[in-house]
Parts: structure tokens; sequence; C-alpha cells
């Protein structure tokens, strides 16, 4: 890892922290735009952007212990890079330690979860913000794709799963979904019960004390969020997943933010992404004490 540019507030070493950041400069199964290996740096000069201090939480970033390890070096091959990206990010969850990724794809988030669910058992669930369900067994002739993360998780880590800000896939992923009890929300719905209804809802279906969030940005629509590798309208709005952020980072182990694409931009939706990670940080920090 370990690279000049570094988010800004990430004033501590790695032995203190308790939020340890990282980017995965890898976009090697990306079906439709190309372009989220260069996300990690584009949040970290976006982070300059913001002031210190978060009002809602009364925190001020400059007190909170955040190390910024820079960039993990991918691999040309997807199987290799997921490989090694589990060794890179378990020790991060054995010391103790919050990793929060920024891709990258979003097949990366496959070995971070697996890290954390090694540390935290059958107790982790995971919970995904997507515009897509991401559960075919493989999508290109590769198994570990993009298009295919909440499937692995499923069948490989935990049962324990929602999505929410879905709205797109083929029929044959809708039917999976339903023919086996997954929990998942579209944009819809989410407006239809309101928010509050539906993480309570989705809390109680996880009936668990630990997750892994996965904020994929495309979750969010195009309108808020065009930068992106697959965007898909009439998504969830900014607001809306601020919110599920600041409600879900308490009981969170693991976080990432994933497929920014920010040459199709003109910067919002790296600082759109960067925002919601430092709501993430601040929501946590305040419900923890750290």
């Amino acid at each position: 890892m370990f690279h000049d540019l570094c988010m800004m507030d990430s004033l501590s070493d790695y032995s203190s922290a308790r939020y340890v950041l990282f980017g995965v400069p890898f976009d090697g199964t990306s079906s439709f735009r190309a372009g989220s290996r260069w996300a990690p740096d584009a949040m970290r000069k976006a982070s300059a952007n913001f002031e210190t201090y978060n009002a809602y939480f009364d925190i001020d970033f400059e007190d909170l212990l955040i190390h910024d390890a820079g960039n993990f070096e991918p691999y040309s091959d997807v199987d290799k890079t997921l490989e090694e990206l589990f060794f890179a990010v378990e020790p991060i969850v054995k010391d103790g330690k919050l990793p929060i990724m920024m891709g990258g794809e979003h097949s990366l988030t496959y070995p971070c979860v697996k890290a954390c669910a090694k540390h935290a058992g059958d107790d982790i669930g995971f919970v995904v913000l997507d515009a897509h369900f991401d559960l075919r067994e493989e999508y290109g002739g590769v198994k570990f794709n993009h298009a295919c993360v909440s499937r692995h998780i499923l069948t490989d880590i935990t049962d324990k799963y929602v999505t929410i800000g879905v709205r797109s896939g083929p029929r044959e992923e809708w039917e999976f979904a339903k023919d086996n009890g997954i929990c998942y929300y579209t944009p819809d719905a989410v407006r239809e019960k309101g928010i509050k209804a539906v993480l309570a809802e989705a809390l109680e279906r996880l009936d668990c004390d630990k997750i892994y969030l996965s904020l994929d940005m495309d979750a969010l629509d195009p309108s808020f969020a065009p930068g992106l590798g697959t965007p898909e309208p009439f998504g969830l709005t900014d607001i809306e997943v601020r919110d599920i952020i600041r409600t879900l980072a308490p009981m969170s182990i693991g976080f990432d933010v994933v497929e920014i694409s920010p040459e199709y931009d003109g910067g919002q939706t790296a600082l759109l992404g960067t925002k919601l990670l430092r709501e993430f940080i601040a929501a946590h920090a305040a419900a923890t004490n750290r």
C-alpha cells in the first residue's frame, strides 16, 4: 500500500488508528464503463473540500483516529487480486481496526467481507446499497465478476443479507431473489414505506449485531452521481443514502464505497462518495465514543 496522496484528516499512524482507509484501483471486470480504478485518488482529492467539523454529530475529524494506508496494488487477474486483498485486509480486522475501502469495482467487496467475517463469526450480516442484484454465478465467463459479488457473499460468507436500492437485473435474478427469500428494497419501496420503516424491517430480518456495509454508488440516481460504471435511473436520493449510512454505521465492522468512475463527470460523484464516507466515520465515531 502506501502512497503520497492521503485523505484529508487521516492524521493517525496505523498503530493508533481506529479507522484504516485504503484504495484499490482495480476495474478489471467492469462491463459497461471502466474507470473506477481512478476513484480512490479522486476521493482523496475531493476530501480537501470539506471542513473538519461535522455539526450533526458534533465531531471534529481532527480528533478522530484515521489512517490512510494508501492504495493496494492490484494484479491484472481478478482472482489473484481478491486473494491478496483478503490477506491485506484481514490483519486490519485482526488488529481491532475498522477497514474502509475505496474502490474500484464491486468485486473487491468480497474479500473485505470475508476478512471481517473471519473475526466476527456467524453473527455478521451484509447490507449493500446497489442498483443491481449482482446475483449471477458468473458473468462474461468470470466467476468473481463485479456482477456476481452478492451471489458469492450469500453462498460463501453469510445469508444474513439485505440489499437496498435495487432496480436492475435479468429476470433470472429477480426470480432467484424471490425464490430464495432474499430481502431487497427497490427505490420505489423505500419511498412508499419510508426509510425509517425500511431500516427497522431490514434490521429485524438481519437479526445480528454486526454488519459489513457496502455502498455501490449506482444505488443513487444518476442525477446525484453521474460518474458511474453502470448508471441506472430512478435511484435513491443522496439524503436517503445518507440516512441509511447514519443508521447502519454504528453496527458496522467494515465499509466500502465502490464503482465511482470519475472521468464521466466533473467531480461531483467523487465528492458525494467522499462525503458519504465521512458521514459513515462520523456516525460510527459518535455512537462508539471514538
